[in-house]
């Protein structure tokens, strides 16, 4: 797949027409809006020409609608959308969302600078702007949730993305924009037309501002049929269209695109009530996944045999210090798109703070400080050593977004919400039946659930047949007094171990990696582990911490998969029980973005990650090698 080393922001040209600001691609040398009125076009074409006033009134309560549109450019489209179905929607948990793909996205200077031409618009340009990502390739997931409104924003070229977007749901509405078809070909050929397609039903309705030939033939080679009522404005004409179902009779094909009858239109996820989910495991993974189903409004219970966090999830803080891939991976690198993701996620709650990590340079440092150059400029930057604290000889990237979490405030957090609760159990086995799955602790049957999720780390493999190995990781992390030479609250360092500010008189360092390992104890040789980590970086500063003798910490066991990937999905076909584990030592920062992909693929919707990642994640992928038996819990 051809994507371009980094993404690069849109160049713009400014000229005052009646008293507005209109920006004018230089790119593509074509306006972003309309010069007679932008937002009455918007309304015109894309809004009118899908008949979405009428749709979206009549969603039913928990049911999926998604509009996909070809091009963000200043985010006008979308806000007229969020802006109708603020007017239109129902009030039921109805959830719109929608996906948009955006080669060259606006610097956040300009998007503010665009948007501040619509003020009737400002209430939800200022949410849009305050989530806007960073101008890094792949999808970013931007959720609004008690607008029940999502948008998927993916970056790159239409050309990549279409194909690589997996089509958990189909698209129910088109929005066909982006600059005319003569001054950007590539986003009209049919390459991009069969994917949208692709990621369609029969029902799907598409508008365009453009009747251009190949956007036509585009669509009439797929059986969609089009019509042409008058354009906005000056212009003449417009397309609308619908796919049909060809069973289907039609009496004039022309006016096919004119039909109204809801049994013609895409097919919407729906579920007319809640559905009742059981979360097995209360770590991170579990605690993750509760809140994504809970914020769509189903009803959530999480069965854990201990106590939430008792496994490795429950140390006295979580560090989000990502290895950055280089640039040209970020589309679809796991770790790059979680970052973002997790960022966007734990910024929501108290339990979060926001910190930059100092990732040293121990070996390879060219590799590691060259990423700097890769990164749009707020990211990442070399440090200079000098006058550092604490002192060391090596050089380091500052990670300038990262952050912390404490785990056991994000905890109570979580299971404060009035969709969640957590009940003491063990749950010994699954049984599927016609339409639910049936939860046992040993010979007592204590509930039914839609859907199971079982987060259980390595013990999921108790609740399975054939579930793919899973190694377990000791590790142990320590804590000690260091009130006199405290380090800064917002700083946190990175040196094959890692060390900060557990609050402003202890410091916690950490962690200890022994594989095959899954013994718990607080051990002193891990104490010692921890301290000859930190003292070969910072040898004058870890001579002066307390000797090990006064230290405190804690040890647990990660499970980490064969290939480093989660397991985010189905072991087997039949039934709904889903996994999701193996998120080894990254599990706060892979587990918000592995909760969203869980909750698309349970609830039909679309993902936000590529079908290439989609596929790594799959716990299927390991079951080529082994000859899949009956699952256990099938009887």
């Amino acid at each position: 797949m051809s994507h371009s080393a980094k993404i690069q922001t849109a160049e713009l040209d400014w000229e005052l027409i009646d008293a507005i600001e209109v920006p004018i691609s230089k790119q593509f040398g074509d306006v972003y809006f309309s010069k007679d009125n932008g937002l009455l076009e918007t309304r015109h074409v894309f809004l009118n020409g899908n008949d979405l006033t009428e749709r979206l009134s009549e969603l039913e309560d928990f049911q999926y609608f998604c509009v996909g549109e070809t091009g963000f450019g200043t985010g006008l489209n979308i806000l007229t959308l969020w802006q109708l179905w603020q007017q239109v929607r129902p009030d039921n948990h109805s959830h719109l969302h929608a996906i948009s793909v955006e080669k060259f996205p606006l610097s956040k200077a300009d998007l503010i600078r665009t948007l501040n031409v619509w003020p009737e618009l400002k209430p939800l340009a200022e949410q849009l702007i305050q989530q806007y990502p960073l101008p890094i390739a792949g999808c970013h997931r931007l959720s609004f949730p008690e607008q029940r409104f999502s948008i998927d924003l993916w970056l790159g070229d239409a050309q990549d993305i279409f194909p690589s977007i997996p089509k958990t749901q189909a698209v129910n509405a088109w929005f066909l924009d982006g600059f005319a078809p003569s001054c950007n070909p590539d986003m009209w050929q049919e390459n991009v037309l069969n994917h949208i397609v692709r990621l369609s039903d029969y029902g799907t309705t598409f508008a365009s501002f453009s009747v251009a030939g190949v956007l036509k033939r585009g669509l009439k080679q797929h059986g969609v049929h089009i019509s042409r009522p008058r354009g906005f404005g000056h212009k003449r004409e417009m397309l609308k269209a619908i796919w049909s179902d060809p069973s289907q009779t039609l009496t004039d094909p022309a006016d096919a695109a004119e039909i109204k009858v809801q049994s013609e239109r895409a097919p919407i996820a729906s579920s007319s009530r809640p559905r009742q989910i059981a979360i097995i495991g209360a770590g991170i993974a579990g605690l993750s996944c509760a809140w994504a189903f809970a914020q769509r409004g189903h009803q959530v219970t999480i069965y854990e045999q201990d106590e939430p966090l008792s496994g490795a999830s429950g140390n006295p803080l979580a560090l989000l210090n990502p290895k950055l891939c280089p640039i040209e991976q970020a589309h679809e690198h796991l770790m790059t798109l979680s970052w973002q993701h997790a960022l966007n996620f734990y910024s929501r709650f108290k339990a979060f703070r926001s910190i930059q990590v100092q990732q040293m340079a121990l070996k390879n440092a060219d590799e590691l400080l060259g990423l700097a150059e890769q990164y749009p400029e707020a990211v990442l930057s070399v440090h200079d050593q000098q006058n550092a604290t604490p002192e060391t000889d090596y050089p380091s990237l500052t990670l300038h977004q990262a952050g912390a979490v404490s785990p056991q405030q994000l905890r109570d957090e979580i299971l404060q919400h009035p969709n969640i609760q957590c009940i003491k159990a063990k749950i010994s086995r699954l049984k599927c039946t016609d339409k639910q799955t049936e939860l046992w602790q040993e010979q007592q049957l204590i509930a039914t659930a839609d859907d199971v999720i079982v987060c259980c780390a390595k013990q999921s493999a108790e609740l399975f047949e054939n579930y793919p190995p899973l190694k377990p990781i000791r590790g142990q992390v320590s804590w000690v007094e260091n009130r006199e030479q405290a380090l800064a609250l917002d700083q946190a360092y990175s040196y094959g171990g890692y060390c900060m500010q557990l609050d402003a008189a202890q410091l916690i360092l950490g962690a200890s990696f022994y594989p095959n390992r899954d013994d718990v104890d607080v051990l002193a040789e891990d104490h010692v582990h921890n301290y000859e980590l930190i003292h070969s970086v910072f040898p004058e500063y870890a001579q002066q911490l307390p000797t090990v003798e006064h230290w405190q910490g804690r040890a647990s066991v990660r499970a980490q998969s064969l290939d480093y990937f989660p397991l985010v999905g189905k072991i087997q076909n039949d039934g709904q029980i889903f996994t999701f584990a193996g998120l080894g030592s990254k599990g706060f920062l892979f587990a918000p973005l592995c909760s969203e992909v869980l909750a698309a693929l349970v609830l039909g919707e679309l993902c936000p990650v590529p079908q290439n990642l989609l596929d790594k994640l799959n716990p299927q992928r390991f079951q080529k090698k082994v000859k899949a038996k009956k699952p256990y819990y099938s009887g």
